[in-house]
């Protein structure tokens, strides 16, 4: 029987294995990351750990996933040590040792909210997905959500992300009023924006007082992430047991790409992200722009046009020819236009190979997940440019008529959808008409 990954086989793992060669042991927690599934782990948390790496500080990860116990119990499991595998034209292997304990918030509601309002705890960071910021169509907070009515009723049960993150705001400001730093990670425009007003909506109903100390105290950076991170599966753990010798049911995998764009707009003290390869900048609405319109709009078409061809994975779709040359036309007469003046064909020339990589089974169905939430991020945003402009939107409605008919959505009802159709389409009957005859 194979062993398992931990403190005890770290040392005898083979040499080709990068591992921590740092003193993650008396690493304290100064991070506390909502969301605790594969993206993280194999984004910002080898960011973290090459800060750790090159500067130290007590900046290790508190890990909470809000629901599920399967990742934090495999973590615990292995003394919280895990492996990130790259996929490239040679693989590799690194064990990251940065997020120093696991919890589910379910089961461990006091450990996360004392992490939360810890004076130590510098930083939170946030990937729970779109449709976890329970925004309503206008933007803002959506009260009529069954969890944020229920954190609401209940605020020092918490529920969503947003519960959670106003649960630990509240004992911060009731016992130090330390500042603090909430990142989100997830493909939102502007989402530190978003996660901001979110946030103060919900505390505005809940504990109005704190308003006026959030506001001076605690920040929303906007953010970009990019890295391909399929979901692990049996044949990923069994390369990562192969290259190791011993068993990691914590493993990711991951393509050798990585991009983290960070606002410089922090409350307090950071890691030292940058010695890991990120970017602080003083404004990252272009990359953002680039990354979410191009390379993520792209994954969508493949998604909902791929998925019918049955095919199984980005690279299964980006090899057939005529999908391929639809995305070269997307690009180049719909996405380019709606961006002008950004690069991008030069931007989109880095993402073809990426698509293409045929070490990463990046699942269409992952990206199909909540269509309406993502077009209404992705696509619309790019039609209406282009349908002001009077450029072709057909291209970008094609994407949409195959997410309603893999969705078996159909197209008035999607027209009445607020979470797919963004106020300018909603409320502007011309605009309306022309993208609904685009999408016929």
């Amino acid at each position: 029987m194979t062993s398992r990954l931990n403190l005890k086989t770290l040392a005898a793992l083979p040499p080709e294995v990068g591992r921590p060669d740092y003193d993650f042991l008396k690493t304290r927690i100064g991070i506390v990351h909502l969301g605790l599934g594969a993206f993280h782990r194999a984004h910002q948390a080898v960011y973290t750990e090459d800060a750790l790496r090159s500067h130290g500080g007590d900046w290790g990860v508190l890990g909470a996933s809000l629901r599920h116990a399967a990742v934090p119990g495999a973590l615990a499991d292995q003394q919280q040590l895990y492996t990130v595998e790259s996929l490239g034209n040679i693989s590799s292997y690194r064990v990251v040792a940065a997020v120093r304990t696991s919890l589910t918030g379910t089961m461990q509601r006091m450990q996360l909210l004392s992490a939360l309002s810890s004076p130590q705890t510098h930083i939170v960071t946030l990937t729970v997905t779109e449709k976890g910021y329970c925004l309503a169509m206008n933007g803002g907070l959506d009260v009529a959500n069954a969890e944020i009515a229920h954190d609401l009723g209940a605020p020092s049960e918490p529920s969503s992300s947003i519960g959670w993150l106003a649960a630990g705001l509240v004992q911060r400001y009731e016992s130090h009023r330390r500042p603090l730093t909430i990142i989100s990670c997830d493909n939102l425009q502007s989402n530190g924006a978003k996660l901001a007003r979110a946030m103060h909506e919900f505390v505005e109903r809940s504990r109005p007082e704190m308003l006026a100390w959030m506001r001076d105290n605690v920040r929303y950076p906007q953010t970009v992430v990019d890295c391909i991170v399929p979901a692990a599966t049996d044949e990923s753990r069994a390369r990562v047991r192969q290259a190791l010798g011993v068993d990691d049911l914590a493993c990711v995998q991951r393509e050798p790409y990585s991009q983290w764009i960070i606002e410089d707009r922090f409350a307090g003290p950071r890691p030292a992200w940058e010695h890991g390869g990120a970017l602080i900048v003083a404004d990252v609405i272009d990359y953002g722009r680039l990354k979410l319109h191009v390379l993520n709009t792209c994954h969508s078409a493949l998604a909902y046009l791929g998925l019918p061809r049955r095919y199984t994975f980005v690279r299964e779709a980006m090899a057939d020819p005529e999908l391929a040359q639809f995305l070269e036309t997307l690009v180049s007469t719909e996405i380019a236009p709606a961006l002008a003046p950004l690069e991008v064909q030069s931007y989109w020339q880095t993402v073809r190979p990426r698509f293409a990589n045929p070490r990463i089974d990046h699942r269409l169905a992952q990206i199909a997940q909540d269509g309406a939430l993502k077009l209404a991020e992705r696509v619309f945003p790019l039609m209406i440019s282009n349908a002001r402009a009077g450029a072709p939107v057909h291209a970008l409605a094609r994407i949409v008529r195959g997410c309603l008919e893999l969705t078996g959505v159909g197209l008035d009802a999607a027209l009445q959808d607020g979470a797919m159709l963004p106020p300018a389409i909603r409320t502007n009957s011309s605009l309306r008409a022309a993208i609904s005859a685009a999408i016929t």
